[in-house]
């Protein structure tokens, strides 16, 4: 039978609107966090799996992505999304009665680790090819595409799919486009445009603005984790590194590992049945 999501709304840090979907009706919860660029609709798989094993499952669309609000300071600093992941949590807690384990992916896992460092919002942590310390190559590249066509748009999804095709060539290119429509909003002069606010990279608060202050922050709050821990990293990173990820380890020694072959940054998207069967079998 299949899992019907049903909307949920949530209020962030700054009062900002946070669109979000509860997938099942378990008494354990689960946040999902998605990355920068995506949307809480690259969860739904994943959500669908963990409500099938009796969680409530909450993928939530970020602050200035997707359906969420885009913030009017502008402020999109690392520190911003990790507020509003606590605010998250706590508002989870007290819905569905249970504190959250939070499941984020790049953005979505700093943003969760973030929290951490201030408040134990959550019950257990899973990251998704993300560690305090990033290979600056692999960030690169991903802010290049992010940013390629973020003020031009794109004439059709068609030429959207084409451009997604091309930065993610290891990956077999979907039969419609429709699930990429989610990713883009047509404007008044007909071009289709990424959904994330553009001030996400440029504007007074962007993100990654302070990368050393940013991996000084993230070690610290890797430090002081006691709750189960899973890391699990696409084999084919270029984001995550062995190294980071060893390194990672050696700051949570109880944290556990899975090293998911064949996957890129978009581990879910790129493996998603060994990636869900890998959170399922840490969650228990």
């Amino acid at each position: 039978m299949s899992i019907h999501p049903r909307h949920a709304r949530f209020t962030g840090a700054e009062g900002n609107r946070l669109e979000g979907d509860v997938y099942g009706h378990g008494e354990r919860t689960a946040l999902l966090l998605h990355g920068g660029g995506q949307t809480r609709h690259a969860w739904r798989a994943t959500a669908r799996k963990l409500a099938e094993r009796g969680f409530t499952a909450i993928p939530v669309d970020q602050r200035g992505h997707g359906d969420s609000a885009w913030v009017d300071t502008g402020a999109y600093a690392f520190q911003d999304f990790g507020d509003d992941a606590v605010a998250l949590g706590r508002q989870i807690e007290r819905q569905f009665g249970s504190k959250p384990v939070a499941i984020g992916a790049s953005l979505g896992g700093l943003a969760s680790l973030h929290a951490l460092g201030d408040a134990a919002c959550f019950s257990a942590l899973v990251l998704v090819d993300i560690t305090p310390r990033m290979e600056q190559r692999g960030v690169a590249h991903v802010q290049n595409f992010m940013m390629a066509r973020a003020k031009e748009g794109f004439a059709s999804i068609d030429e959207a799919a084409d451009t997604v095709a091309a930065y993610l060539p290891h990956r077999t290119k979907p039969r419609s486009n429709e699930g990429l429509r989610k990713n883009l909003r047509q404007r008044a002069d007909g071009r289709w445009y990424w959904h994330w606010d553009p001030r996400f990279f440029d504007g007074p608060r962007a993100v990654n603005s302070d990368p050393e202050q940013l991996v000084a922050r993230l070690e610290r709050a890797a430090c002081g984790l006691t709750m189960p821990t899973l890391l699990v990293r696409g084999g084919s990173s270029d984001i995550v590194s062995p190294e980071s990820a060893e390194a990672f380890l050696a700051l949570v020694p109880h944290a556990r590992f899975i090293d998911v072959s064949g996957a890129g940054h978009m581990v879910a998207g790129d493996k998603n049945d060994v990636f869900a069967d890998a959170i399922l079998a840490f969650l228990g």
